[in-house]
């Protein structure tokens, strides 16, 4: 038997051996180094030919075995090379090209060969066929042109370069072609390079380097020339900020401050202000080291007009976006600019004919009109405005008496009395509204005409015949001009109207006008033909002090008499806080006119508050419990209803028996505190 050893404790070891541990240790302690092979000294031509061709024979194996390898080639050809076999070396190479003339370390090995047995003329033949069949590969072109520069054939170096030129490269070989004339002294054709440069590579970053050539050389007029050349090359479309930036800093360099000071502000017009951060910084910094107060001002303005104009982009109906930025606008700019920026504004018609949408938009017209008068001061403009804003309401659907009346207050002020005339009788034809007769109304009152005015209220009324506020005004302008019974003839025709929006107001004028002209009789009767369409308790108090304040004989009989009328006519109504006024105020009365009889008959009637519950439904018609509330019991009401004056009569008697019990109660008390002693304190 087989013995199988358990193994008691399974948990993984604390240092755990890793492949790469083992196979670290095995390194160091060398135990699969193979010793070198032994040095072989040649000592006779035969030996080292023989050697020779077993090193070929090997090369030749590993060529043929796999002839895409191109490392083999190259170890091949630089065996040849170390002992001297160049012609053999050149036609390992050869035969290497024609497996794969494609490789690039293949052509720069076998011209790194040439040039170093000095083979000038086969390099030049090895770097023309490389430039000739990859020409896109760089490496040959600085290879080759270095070799020239080196070799001192500068004009074949040249020559090389305006063959490379004529592949339209990248921007490191133009930059290398300007550097080497420069090398040389060359600026003129350095600048020539540039032209085709900037032409070729069309980057903004590139008309800088060309201009900071010609500042650097000193050529200040060709740097400025260049600078403007590229603001027009690339237009308002494809504007950069590291362009203006570069020129501004040029001019700020020949102390050229405003020039400096209008590119920066023609470049802000221009781009937009998330492509301009950091226009606008140097450009605050341009004026903090040489603008005064007014100049810095004029950074914040452009800075705000900068997000104004891209919230005006995003939402052209952000009316409030666009009357920020006219304030701004007419606070700091020339006429035209602001006229510009209004006449955008205005352009942004509300997309749907509802005056909900036109009301903020309309003020865009008004302020225009508002800045041609009193800003521009030019009164023909100001009337174009005016009368192109009413053109484009839709007075059909709705109108703004705001307009009509702001462009006849101008005529006015222009001395044009038939055009505002003739523009408020066109906005009554077109599109009546109660504004615009009570402004026309107001101009022909202040004019004095006050036959116009007639008219005007009689068209007005005829617009809107429940208005009571327009008869009331007909009716005192025919007092203030002493017509007294065509005033009273407008008061009648007003109460007959079977709908008024203000009754109440209309009939206390009516009374207040006939009070004024001292006509008691009159007046008492508007009173009960009021009374005969409404019983308010405010008419019958009204009525009481008119009898009261008429300072005749039997006056308090007569008002008295009126809050007796009053009461008795009240007794049905319902609501009992409007009986309690009345009875609240014959009380008064009584109290400063009456006799002591007279004041206790009143209290008698003076109701009871009481307090009750009632039952509060909810708005689904459910219960939601119980509420208190006071009502008023009048003596009246009671004396009719003689559930209540049993009611009274329990009250009475459950008021007895509690006082009856108080009293048994305090003589049970004595007793006790007799018993307990006196109290001591310590």
């Amino acid at each position: 038997k087989c013995l199988v050893l358990k193994v008691k404790n399974k948990a993984p070891a604390e240092v755990q051996i890793t492949a790469e541990q083992l196979l670290r240790e095995a390194k160091e302690r060398e135990l699969e180094l193979l010793p070198p092979p032994p040095q072989q000294k040649i000592t006779d031509e035969e030996e080292l030919n023989d050697y020779k061709l077993r090193k070929r024979k090997t090369f030749e194996d590993n060529i043929r075995k796999n002839r895409t390898v191109i490392s083999n080639w190259i170890k091949y050809a630089q065996w040849e090379e170390s002992l001297k076999e160049i012609q053999r070396a050149r036609s390992i190479y050869e035969r290497a090209l024609d497996v794969d003339y494609r490789n690039i370390t293949l052509w720069l090995k076998y011209a790194e060969m040439e040039m170093k047995n000095r083979q000038v003329n086969h390099a030049r033949n090895i770097w023309d066929r490389a430039i000739t069949t990859l020409p896109r590969v760089n490496q040959f072109w600085y290879k080759y042109t270095y070799m020239e520069e080196m070799l001192g054939n500068i004009a074949g170096a040249r020559q090389v370069f305006e063959r490379w030129m004529e592949w339209q490269p990248e921007e490191q070989a133009w930059h290398s072609y300007i550097n080497f004339e420069l090398r040389y002294k060359e600026v003129d054709r350095a600048r020539t390079i540039y032209e085709r440069y900037i032409l070729c590579i069309r980057l903004c970053c590139n008309w800088i380097k060309y201009a900071r050539f010609e500042e650097k050389h000193g050529y200040f007029a060709h740097a400025r020339k260049v600078y403007e050349r590229a603001v027009e090359f690339f237009g308002d479309e494809h504007m950069d900020e590291h362009l203006y930036v570069a020129f501004a800093k040029f001019e700020e360099n020949q102390k050229e401050f405003e020039r400096v000071r209008v590119i920066y502000k023609y470049a802000l017009d221009r781009i937009s202000k998330q492509e301009a951060q950091e226009l606008f910084k140097n450009y605050t910094i341009f004026e903090k080291k040489f603008g005064d107060r007014r100049g810095i001002e004029d950074i914040i303005v452009s800075k705000r007009r900068f997000q104004y104009e891209e919230e005006v982009k995003a939402n052209p109906h952000n009316y409030d976006a666009w009357f920020d930025y006219l304030r701004l606008v007419e606070s700091d700019a020339e006429a035209e600019t602001v006229r510009e920026v209004y006449e955008r504004a205005i352009a942004n018609v509300p997309p749907i004919q509802e005056k909900r949408h036109w009301k903020r938009y309309i003020y865009l017209w008004v302020n225009y009109a508002l800045y041609e008068e009193l800003e521009a001061k030019d009164p023909e403009r100001t009337r174009q405005v005016y009368q192109a804003s009413l053109e484009l309401i839709p007075h059909k659907k709705f109108t703004f008496a705001k307009m009509w009346l702001l462009y006849a207050q101008f005529e006015i002020r222009q001395k044009n009395l038939p055009f505002a005339r003739r523009a408020l009788g066109t906005s009554i034809g077109k599109c009546p509204k109660n504004k615009l007769f009570k402004g026309y109304i107001e101009l022909e009152l202040q004019l004095r005409e006050f036959d116009r005015c007639r008219k005007l209220y009689e068209k007005f009324l005829e617009f809107g015949p429940e208005n009571c506020t327009s008869w009331i005004k007909f009716a005192e302008l025919e007092t203030i001009l002493g017509d007294i019974e065509r005033a009273r003839a407008i008061y009648e025709l007003a109460i007959s109207q079977p709908r008024l929006d203000m009754p109440e107001v209309l009939w206390k004028s009516y009374i207040d006008f006939e009070i004024e002209q001292e006509e008691t009789e009159r007046t008492r009767n508007l009173y009960r033909r009021l009374l005969q369409r409404t019983q308010h308790v405010k008419v019958w108090i009204s009525f009481a002090q008119f009898e009261l304040s008429s300072g005749k004989e039997g006056s308090l009989a007569k008002c008295r008499q009126i809050y007796e009328e009053a009461n008795k006519t009240m007794r049905n109504c319902e609501e009992k806080e409007e009986r309690l006024m009345l009875l609240e105020s014959w009380r008064s009365f009584e109290d400063e006119f009456g006799t002591v009889s007279d004041k206790e008959r009143v209290d008698k009637l003076m109701p009871e508050k009481v307090k009750k519950r009632r039952k509060v439904q909810a708005d689904d018609g459910s219960d939601a419990g119980w509420e208190e509330y006071y009502d008023y019991i009048f003596p009246e009401d009671a004396a009719n209803q003689p559930n209540l004056k049993l009611l009274a009569m329990a009250k009475l008697w459950k008021k007895q028996q509690q006082e009856k019990e108080a009293g048994e109660q305090d003589p049970d008390k004595d007793i006790a505190e007799s018993e307990s002693g006196p109290s001591c304190s310590c």
